[in-house]
């Protein structure tokens, strides 16, 4: 029902590039180049906490080019992840139309994706010649951070057009045939009629292309980016330029490289050694418990939740080996789909959480901050669950669930060498010693070094695949934000934060701010379901944190409630993209998940209505740190 960023795992398909050999090839070089522009990226910024920290001798120059290397990780993995169509999309909805109409929709789905790619490169190439004679505050030439924008768009061109065209029939040029004149229809009607009052107006536009390109199936990213490039096109005061300029402003923050360095640290732990012997801790301590496999998740994501800072990535490191467990014992599968999917709405407020950032970053909140007000909810969300999980599971023989066991200084060691590296992350960031995007620099580096010294269970080939697939999945991630940016820049140009303060801000002075946070809850829910959670808090976010501020909400425990419901909506069905990934790694059907999930999402959303009435749980540790 859906496509992901994350690698594609066996049984789920086959590689949509086997019979493209030619594109296949160009994929491969792009992909590993990307992840060299990753571990380059990593050294740049290790180096500079070294520099910095223990040298005392600030590199200037470092965050210019980590930025630079993250803007090409960016565009030229996004033109990769959308050769191998793993750009997180919904077509659930394209589902429910007639049967006739789902290939023609499909089809025009993909024209829409190439023909975004290639606006994006025509205005790239003007922002880049303009660029050239504009240096960085340090003195940094601009068109070097310009540049990745162009040639990565070119490549998503490319990709795009020969996705659309693959396995080409009469339909096929028949779709494109009246997407063209769709456009031509709708510019001559606008220049026949548009001062007459009768033209269709940009911000109608905007929506039909949302959701035209969201019921078609077009992939989350390239639904924002089209949904800004109707509006640009619609509103002949805006130049173009300015439309791959906002995209671009999108990844203009250092704070954002923490995401692609945290899911790599995640990666590395999952390959290392150090999910599967804790895990194994887990089923050894905890396997005759009734319902312990399901309790084993709820403890294991919230630990990975602590290091990766990726909810995919927490789901597939621990999905990988308790549902395989969960099958010899001879348990529920779906019930094991259902508690991870719920399992990461609880871990969404652990650190480093990637959404986290991302709200602090376009919400001006402080990152660190909203680490330690979302510890306490995220106890209380693990503990209601883990109730839940032992009230309603069974027990199993843990014999069978692990026929195969490591000696116990094994297993001791490799918790230990893993809650070391919990440890640092978490005093490094909430200490205020270090940024984020720093502690996660020294993360990947303690998970490649320590990891390897200790389990030696990485190989040269398996240390690159794995940053060939952090960058893929890096890349999507990231282009969803800065997708996500051009749209927030388009809603702003229509008004549309000062008509949802007034109206919001009028709901808290009539209702009270508890009115409000409940009403933000619910439209974050709803959105993070529609969406996904980066494109909700970033158009949500800046809009709503102010007002709470404005009528006595304090930003961390506003942040903490809205990031929580994101989740809630992320991973809820019908429509939540996080399950339809978790059913996808969990090799479950989505029909047959839902049953098992509801009691447990029903559990989430009454806990999530304490948190909101008691501001307390989530600033009671942002107090005692005096960062509240």
């Amino acid at each position: 029902m859906m496509s992901t960023s994350t690698a594609p795992r066996a049984g789920h398909g086959a590689d949509p590039l086997a019979a493209r050999p030619l594109l296949a090839r160009f994929c491969a070089v792009v992909e590993h180049f990307c992840a060299l522009v990753l571990a380059a990226d990593v050294a740049v910024v290790f180096f500079s906490v070294i520099m910095r920290y223990f040298l005392h001798r600030p590199v200037d120059w470092a965050e210019d080019i980590a930025g630079c290397l993250m803007t090409t990780l960016v565009f030229l993995g996004g033109s990769t992840v959308l050769a191998r169509r793993q750009h997180v999309g919904i077509e659930v909805f394209r589902a429910m139309l007639p049967e006739s109409w789902r290939e023609p929709a499909m089809q025009l789905g993909g024209w829409a994706v190439a023909g975004t790619a290639g606006a994006l490169a025509y205005s790239s190439w003007f922002l880049l010649l303009d660029s050239f004679s504009v240096t960085t505050p340090i003195g940094t030439p601009q068109w070097v951070l310009t540049l990745p924008v162009f040639v990565g768009a070119v490549f998503m061109t490319m990709t795009g057009l020969v996705n659309a065209a693959s396995g080409a029939t009469r339909h096929t040029w028949a779709t494109l045939a009246a997407a063209v004149l769709l456009c031509l229809g709708v510019c001559a009607w606008n220049y026949f009629f548009d001062d007459s009052g009768w033209g269709i107006p940009p911000w109608l536009l905007l929506a039909l292309a949302f959701f035209g390109s969201l019921i078609a199936g077009v992939p989350i990213a390239f639904v924002l980016a089209l949904s800004a490039l109707v509006y640009f096109l619609a509103d002949p005061s805006l130049p173009m330029e300015i439309y791959s300029q906002q995209v671009l402003a999108g990844m203009d923050s250092f704070v954002l490289l923490a995401i692609p360095f945290f899911v790599l640290a995640g990666l590395i732990m999952e390959s290392n050694g150090m999910s599967t012997r804790l895990i194994e801790l887990l089923v050894r301590l905890f396997g005759r418990v009734r319902g312990s496999m399901n309790l084993i998740s709820i403890l294991a994501t919230a630990f990975f939740s602590g290091v990766s800072g990726s909810k995919l990535a927490d789901i597939a490191a621990v999905g990988s080996i308790i549902v395989p467990a969960v099958r010899r014992a001879r348990q529920d599968p779906n019930e094991t789909a259902a508690v991870l999917a719920c399992s990461a709405v609880m871990a969404e407020t652990i650190p480093p959480c990637v959404n986290m950032i991302i709200l602090g970053f376009v919400a001006n909140i402080s990152i660190g901050g909203l680490f330690l007000a979302g510890l306490v909810p995220a106890v209380v969300l693990a503990t209601g669950m883990a109730v839940m999980a032992i009230y309603s599971g069974k027990k199993i023989d843990p014999d069978l669930a692990l026929p195969v066991r490591r000696p116990w200084p094994q297993l001791l060691g490799g918790a230990f060498v893993a809650l070391v590296m919990v440890g640092m992350i978490g005093k490094g960031v909430t200490s205020g010693v270090a940024t984020s995007t720093e502690v996660s620099s020294f993360a990947v580096v303690y998970a490649l070094v320590v990891g390897s010294l200790a389990f030696r269970e990485l190989t040269l080939r398996s240390v690159v695949a794995i940053f060939v697939r952090a960058a893929a999945m890096a890349s999507s991630i990231l282009f969803i934000i800065a997708a996500a940016s051009s749209v927030a820049f388009a809603l702003t140009v229509l008004q549309l934060p000062t008509l949802l303060s007034n109206s919001m801000t009028h709901l808290a002075h009539s209702y009270g701010s508890t009115a409000f946070i409940l009403v933000s809850a619910l439209l974050t829910i709803v959105f993070g379901a529609i969406l996904e959670g980066a494109p909700a808090l970033i158009i949500f976010g800046p809009l709503l944190t102010p007002i709470a501020q404005q009528v006595g909400v304090n930003p961390l425990h506003f942040g903490t409630v809205i990031v929580i419901s994101m989740g809630l909506g992320l991973f809820s069905p019908p429509f939540g993209l996080g399950l339809f990934a978790t059913c996808a790694m969990t090799d479950t059907r989505v029909e047959h998940v839902t049953r098992p999930m509801l009691k447990y999402l029903l559990l989430l959303a009454a806990m999530l209505v304490v948190l909101i009435f008691v501001p307390a749980i989530s600033l009671w540790v942002p107090r005692l740190m005096n960062m509240a």
